[in-house]
């Protein structure tokens, strides 16, 4: 295992994470050019709206993915987890404007009534509430104002909120498709790995 995580991660160590913040940030300024040109199909807001939304989602599950490659494969990104968490909120808050902005077009009673009305949209914005305080508690400074415990118990909420997200996902196509579905399966298949005890994970028992 050591053979595959050891180049793994001494290629990660050389990374700096601000390389992962515009890598990844420079998708959505992208996506936006493509919609303001109209050369994201016959409905440029709903697909950018949409992209920007399975972009959260699979950074999401990236970093759902960090701690199991550690604890399985010994593959070490934790220094990018941070930086992966707040690059899910800031694709959640563009997708959200989007909606807000392009879609509804600031029209503030008719988003509330969607919001109550459509089910998809409640999950979805529950995930969101959910995601604000791990985004304004995801610095050193809180880490330190709260203790590392109750910071800890805090961020657990991101297994909830990678799931909302999936099921929000599921219910915007309206019918049954494959990818949401897997997405699905794979969060609840990466909070399961959690739960495994450390000597099977490892094959190793706690006598050896």
């Amino acid at each position: 295992m050591s053979r595959i995580a050891d180049p793994i991660n001494r290629f990660a160590r050389k990374i700096p994470t601000w390389v992962v913040y515009i890598g990844y940030a420079l998708p959505a300024f992208y996506l936006f050019y493509l919609a303001a040109t109209n050369q994201l199909g016959s409905d440029p807001i709903q697909t950018l709206e949409h992209e920007y939304g399975e972009i959260a989602l699979q950074l999401l599950i990236i970093g759902l993915a960090i701690t199991p490659l550690r604890r399985f494969a010994g593959v070490n990104l934790l220094k990018f987890r941070r930086a992966v968490g707040l690059l899910a909120m800031f694709y959640v808050v563009a997708h959200l404007g989007v909606w807000v902005f392009l879609d509804m077009a600031l029209r503030w009673s008719e988003m509330w009534t969607e919001i109550v009305k459509r089910p998809y949209i409640t999950v979805g914005m529950v995930a969101f509430a959910a995601m604000v305080p791990l985004a304004v508690t995801s610095n050193n400074y809180s880490l330190r104002k709260m203790g590392a415990v109750s910071w800890r118990k805090l961020h657990k909420l991101v297994y909830p909120i990678a799931a909302l997200g999936a099921v929000h996902y599921i219910m915007v196509q309206k019918v049954w498709e494959a990818e949401p579905l897997i997405y699905l399966a794979v969060i609840l298949g990466l909070i399961g790995l959690r739960y495994i005890p450390q000597q099977k994970a490892t094959g190793v028992t706690a006598n050896s």
